[in-house]
């Protein structure tokens, strides 16, 4: 017997090719009834090199960062906010009604996936992929293939079409 998907992580890198991905997330929560997590990871920042004794610059430094991190965290959310309402032009219901939670976590993307998708107990993971050419083998040889292999639940990956679709986010 197949699990039921409840609830599905769908992560996103913002671009065209994971905006896409979002209509099968949304379809497939739609069938399934199912809640949607949409996770998008933000890479740490590696740290400076500072002057001699300053540590007290060091500490500056430290809260300048966090207090950046906190602002890219809102910008995120609300572009991932504007991201779902755009998708409900396609999809016909509000697309609140199926996002459960929109995490922007510090860390790398394979390793917040991983975590998140666990944490949350998702049944499923959704993931966009760029689809031509040495990008397709880099991306998928990355973050996709990445999860594809470390994960026991179905992960969807989900192309670019090479046709325009009426779908477009470009924007976001």
């Amino acid at each position: 017997m197949i699990p039921e998907i409840r609830k599905i992580l769908y992560a996103t890198d913002l671009s065209k090719n994971s905006s896409y991905a979002f209509l099968y997330t949304i379809d497939m929560a739609k069938r399934h009834d199912a809640r949607i997590v949409i996770l998008h990871a933000v890479e740490p920042i590696r740290p400076y090199l500072y002057s001699e004794g300053g540590v007290g610059v060091y500490d500056l430094l430290e809260r300048e960062k966090e207090n950046q991190r906190k602002t890219d965290t809102e910008e995120i959310k609300n572009r991932l906010q504007g991201f779902c309402r755009k998708a409900e032009s396609q999809i016909g219901s509000p697309c609140v009604d199926y996002v459960s939670k929109i995490l922007v976590p510090i860390g790398y993307p394979v390793e917040e996936i991983l975590k998140v998708a666990d944490e949350e107990g998702c049944d499923a993971i959704v993931l966009g992929t760029h689809g031509k050419g040495i990008l397709k083998q880099t991306f998928l040889g990355s973050v996709a293939g990445s999860v594809l292999h470390r994960t026991r639940k179905p992960v969807f990956i989900i192309p670019l079409p090479s046709e325009k679709t009426t779908f477009e986010l470009d924007s976001l």
